[in-house]
C-alpha cells in the first residue's frame, strides 16, 4: 500500500515539476521556446513545458488510479467499497451460464445411460464435456496413456456398467499397490514377475515362474485373486489379459512389484453437476460399445 501511494504521489510531483520552464546553461530562445544550450549532431534541446493535452491526459490517469483503488481491491487488504472479487465475478459468470445452458443438460438427466449413448445430439454435448474435463488424462479419443486407463476398450478396473462409471466420475478413484521390493528381495521380485508373465501366456522363465507362484499366492491373491483375474471392487487389474496400465514388459512388471503404484482420479462431484456427469457417463459407456 505504501509503495502504491509513493508511486502516485511521485507521478504527480514529476508531472507538476515539469510544468515550469527553467533553462540551465543557456539563454537563447526562438519561436519554439527557450534553449538549454545542449546540442548533439546539430539537434538542439529545448526546455519547454509538457503539451497541454499530454499534461491533462497524464493527470486523468492519476485521477483514474485513485478512483479505481477506492472502488476495487489494490491497496493491500482493503477490498474496495464495491466489494468486487475475481471469484465473485467468476461465480456470476457461472450462474449466468447455468441459466442459459442448464436446461440443455437437464433434459437428458432422466434418460438411461444406455439409451443416451445412442443419442447423437447428446453425445456431441458430452464430447465437449469430455474434452474439457477428461481428455487431458485419457486423451481426446479416450484411449488413455501411460498410467491412465483406456476407456475405449472393454477392460475396466472398477467396472464398466453405467452405475460404476458414474461412481468413478462422481467420487473419483484412488488405486494403490503396495511396494514389495523390501519384502520379496530382488530375486523374489523377478520370480513373481515371471509368474505374472506366465498368467498371460507370454514368454517367461518356467523355473522362476514356478517359484514365483508361491510368492504370488502369499502376497498377491488377496487383491488379484487366485486366478489373477483381478477384483473390480478393489480396482486390482486382471493380470491374465494383454491390457496393461503401466506397460507389460518384464522390466516394467518388476518395477511395479518392487515399487508399487499410486493412481488417483479426482472426484468431479464438486466440479460438475449431476446432469453433466450423467452425460459424461453415457459418453464413456458409448466409447466401449463402438
Amino acid at each position: 500500500m505504501v509503495l502504491v501511494i509513493i508511486m502516485l504521489v511521485g507521478a504527480v510531483w514529476l508531472l507538476m515539476s515539469n510544468r515550469k520552464v527553467e533553462v540551465r546553461g543557456g539563454d537563447e530562445s526562438d519561436e519554439y521556446g527557450a534553449k538549454t544550450g545542449h546540442v548533439y549532431d546539430g539537434i538542439e534541446e529545448y526546455d519547454n513545458p509538457l503539451p497541454s493535452w499530454w499534461f491533462k491526459m497524464y493527470l486523468a490517469t492519476v485521477v483514474f488510479a485513485v478512483i479505481y483503488l477506492v472502488l476495487y481491491p489494490g491497496m493491500g487488504n482493503f477490498p474496495g467499497v464495491l466489494g468486487w472479487t475475481s471469484v465473485g465475478s467468476w461465480q456470476e459468470d457461472v450462474e449466468r451460464a447455468e441459466v442459459r445452458y442448464g436446461p440443455l443438460f437437464a433434459r437428458h438427466l432422466e434418460t438411461p445411460v444406455e439409451e443416451l449413448a445412442r443419442n447423437p445430439e447428446a453425445m456431441r454435448m458430452a464430447a465437449r464435456l469430455f474434452a474439457n474435463n477428461c481428455a487431458v488424462c485419457h486423451g481426446s479419443d479416450g484411449r488413455g496413456a501411460y498410467g491412465f486407463p483406456n476407456l475405449a476398450d472393454d477392460d475396466w478396473l472398477y467396472g464398466g456398467t453405467p452405475e460404476a462409471i458414474q461412481t468413478s466420475i462422481t467420487e473419483g478413484r484412488s488405486g494403490m499397490m503396495t511396494p514389495f521390493g523390501n519384502i520379496l528381495g530382488e530375486a523374489g521380485v523377478n520370480d513373481t514377475a515371471q509368474f505374472v508373465l506366465s498368467l498371460s501366456e507370454r514368454p517367461h522363465d518356467t523355473a522362476a515362474a514356478e517359484r514365483g507362484s508361491a510368492l504370488f499366492a502369499t502376497y498377491c491373491v488377496a487383491c488379484h485373486g487366485v486366478d489373477g483375474k483381478g477384483n473390480q471392487v478393489l480396482g486390482a487389474p486382471n493380470l491374465t489379459d494383454d491390457t496393461w496400465l503401466y506397460g507389460g514388459s518384464p522390466e516394467i512388471i518388476r518395477h511395479t512389484i518392487r515399487n508399487g503404484r499410486q493412481g488417483n482420479m479426482p472426484a468431479h462431484k464438486e466440479l460438475l453437476k449431476e446432469d453433466r456427469i450423467h452425460l459424461l457417463a453415457a459418453y464413456v459407456y458409448g466409447l466401449s460399445q463402438r
